[in-house]
């Protein structure tokens, strides 16, 4: 288990924003009651079948369009987590400057609102210097959203190319290669936060940040908006719903005590979040305190947090701020490569699955090159924009929807008591009462309420043509599910409906033909498996 990008980006910043503190109890509840069972279950699934995101559903077949749909999701991520990279690449660059870029205010890309000392004119703009560097010189936006994406930002661009390139070339030959640059990105960015939060603590103002992050503010835990923000975190820090996890663990040995890796990964995930707010929180009492305003208010967004906020701090720590920031930035794309490997791993994975003629370098490549074109679209004056709207229609809305859908069809079409004799057979371990309660019940129901609750209070600042877009994206990637299932109505329909389109395909099952046979010995008599 390695950090990620969403520890030190979504975490902080949704905490943040839902009450410091009062949001951890929401977090930890959900990361029991929702991300822990879902992180079993698709390791589970995983592993029994060897198979990945789509063949593992031959296990239910009317669900198989879920697979497809997480694909479609774990593509979208990748493009605009990408881009986060290109960004990252761009500041580590700056970083080797002898002057850190976004610590004056140049007249080449603030104009009017610098003076000729180098500092921000306060008669023209609110804005600190950092802002507008990122605002106006790295990744300069069109003011109306309605005006379209605007030209292309060639440095971005490149940033761009250049972010997909260790992606290619950590995937083309599988699991071998990607697996030797998982320890160092699972190990580099850990000793990256320990330097930084050893300096930041040592910041004036940083107990400040600190007890914000840790000081429960009560009333925000009666708030049904603190307990929804609780899930995204969950959802992207721990890869649930996206397919890496259920993808990487068909690789592992049939008996390999994946309740274990459950039990230590779901640990070290709430420690390494919890880790990075502290970096964070700390970093952002010390702006507080220098700049005299609340530490909430200090920033206005995710990308604001790590390209602004953070970059303002370092620049202003004295004593070699370049070093620090070449760290940090690094260390932003190291995780970049680490989910990365991940999102666009899975759905390499299921192209080699359905095209085996094709050489997995032919695939992986295919995949890189298109998810750098479609990134394209992120390098843009309207790049946030679609950033902000793929990120809800493309991600959130999907993997809330399928992660309930997966715990759905397991326990309610295939059986929570069969699948569950599956595991005591693959792990020699009976199934607590623990995970049959969450996937029976309290997981499926708990997505389906919060999926319910963001239909009907979320308000969505965008213009016409950007919802139909986003709507149309949802509705493509929802409507694989019900597609699938009538693919399935029609090739079974010979069969005997009811009782037919609810059984597994003959497919399903351990891969390994020796365990196969040793499986099909143990179901019982009476259980119609095909």
């Amino acid at each position: 288990m390695s950090v990620g990008l969403e520890n030190i980006w979504r975490f902080p910043f949704i905490a943040l924003t839902n009450g410091g503190g009062a949001f951890l109890i929401p977090y930890l509840i959900v990361l029991v009651i929702i991300g822990r069972p879902i992180y079993y279950l698709e390791m589970c699934l995983g592993q029994f079948t060897s198979c990945g995101l789509v063949r593992a559903w031959s296990v239910s077949p009317l669900f198989k369009g879920i697979g497809f749909a997480v694909v479609l999701a774990s593509f979208c991520v990748g493009t605009y987590y990408c881009t986060i990279m290109a960004v990252a690449i761009y500041y580590l660059v700056a970083s080797f400057s002898k002057t850190l870029p976004w610590d004056y205010c140049d007249k080449n890309w603030g104009g009017d609102l610098c003076t000729d000392d180098g500092k921000v004119n306060t008669n023209l703009t609110s804005q600190r210097t950092t802002s507008l560097y990122f605002h106006m010189e790295v990744f300069p936006q069109l003011p109306n959203v309605e005006d379209g994406l605007g030209k292309i930002h060639w440095k971005l661009a490149l940033s761009l190319l250049l972010a997909w390139i260790p992606i290619f070339l950590t995937l083309w030959k599988g699991v071998k290669s990607s697996g030797k640059v998982a320890y160092f990105t699972a190990l580099f960015p850990y000793v990256v936060l320990l330097i930084l939060l050893i300096r930041g603590v040592t910041l004036e103002g940083a107990g400040t940040g600190i007890e914000f992050f840790f000081r429960p503010q009560w009333s925000a835990l009666y708030d049904p908006e603190v307990w929804y923000a609780a899930v995204g975190p969950c959802f992207f820090s721990l890869g649930i719903g996206f397919g890496p996890i259920l993808s990487l663990s068909s690789h592992n040995k049939f008996n390999h005590n994946v309740y274990r890796d459950t039990i230590i990964i779901s640990f070290m995930d709430t420690f390494t979040s919890i880790l990075a707010g502290c970096t964070v929180f700390a970093v952002l009492g010390y702006l507080s305190k220098q700049t005299g305003i609340d530490v909430d208010m200090i920033t206005s967004g995710g990308m604001d947090l790590a390209f602004v906020a953070y970059p303002e701090a370092i620049a202003n720590f004295g004593w070699a701020p370049q070093l620090f920031a070449v760290l940090f930035f690094l260390m932003l794309l190291t995780l970049g490569i680490g989910t990365l490997t991940g999102l666009t791993g899975s759905v390499i994975g299921v192209l080699c699955e359905q095209f085996r003629s094709v050489p997995q370098w032919i695939i992986t490549l295919s995949v890189c090159a298109v998810g750098f074109l479609f990134g394209l679209m992120y390098c843009t004056e309207g790049g946030l924009t679609m950033i902000d709207l793929i990120d809800y229609f493309g991600s959130n809305f999907i993997i809330y929807v399928m992660g309930g859908l997966e715990c759905a069809a397991i326990a309610w079409v295939y059986g929570l008591q069969r699948f569950c004799n599956d595991i005591e057979f693959m792990l020699e371990r009976p199934v607590g009462w623990y995970w049959k309660i969450c996937w029976g019940f309290v997981t499926p129901v708990g997505l389906a309420i919060i999926f319910v609750y963001a239909m009907v209070t979320q308000e969505l600042k965008y213009p016409t043509a950007h919802l139909v877009a986003g709507w149309s994206l949802a509705a493509v990637a929802l409507s694989l599910v019900p597609a699938f299932m009538l693919h399935t109505v029609y090739t079974r329909l010979p069969d005997g409906f009811l009782e037919r389109m609810i059984r597994p395909k003959k497919e399903w099952g351990p891969l390994d033909n020796k365990i196969r046979l040793e499986w099909l010995a143990n179901v019982p008599a009476k259980t119609k498996l095909f």
